[in-house]
C-alpha cells in the first residue's frame, strides 16, 4: 500500500498569504476615520461692564491721570504712561514702581510698589 503523501502545493485550501510568500509579516490595515463635529463659532466676548463703567478719580489720583471720569482700563493705561514717561519702574525689578510726589499720595505714602499692590492702591482713589 502506498503511503498518501502531503504536498502543500496540491492541497485544496491555499492560504492567500503564504501564496504571496509574504510568512509571519504583519499587514497594516487602516484606521477607521472619526467623524468631527464642527466647532461652533465662538461669540464675540461682551466687555465686562464693571470695566468699562466710567469711574471718577480723586484729587490726588486726577493729578496723575486728569480729572475726567473714565473707565479703570483707561485709568491702568494713563497710570502706566505716566510710570514710563517719568521712568519711575525699577531698574533692578521692572514689576516695582518707584513712586515720585504725585504718586506716593496715591500709593498711601508708600515709597515703592509693585504693579499688582498698585491696582488695588489705585482703586481706592476711584469713585
Amino acid at each position: 500500500m502506498a503511503e498518501a503523501r502531503y504536498d502543500a502545493r496540491e492541497s485544496q485550501h491555499t492560504d492567500p498569504i503564504l501564496e504571496k510568500g509574504v510568512i509571519g509579516m504583519a499587514t497594516k490595515k487602516k484606521a477607521a476615520k472619526k467623524k468631527v463635529a464642527k466647532k461652533k463659532t465662538a461669540a464675540k466676548r461682551k466687555p465686562n461692564a464693571a470695566f468699562m463703567k466710567p469711574m471718577t478719580p480723586s484729587a490726588a489720583l486726577g493729578a496723575v491721570i486728569g480729572s475726567n471720569a473714565m473707565p479703570r482700563t483707561e485709568v491702568t493705561k494713563k497710570i502706566w504712561a505716566y510710570i514710563k514717561r517719568n521712568k519711575l519702574q525699577d531698574t533692578k525689578n521692572k514689576r516695582n514702581i518707584n513712586a515720585d510726589d504725585k504718586l506716593k499720595e496715591v500709593f498711601g505714602g508708600k515709597k515703592q510698589v509693585s504693579m499688582f499692590e498698585m491696582t488695588k492702591l489705585v482703586s481706592k482713589h476711584l469713585r
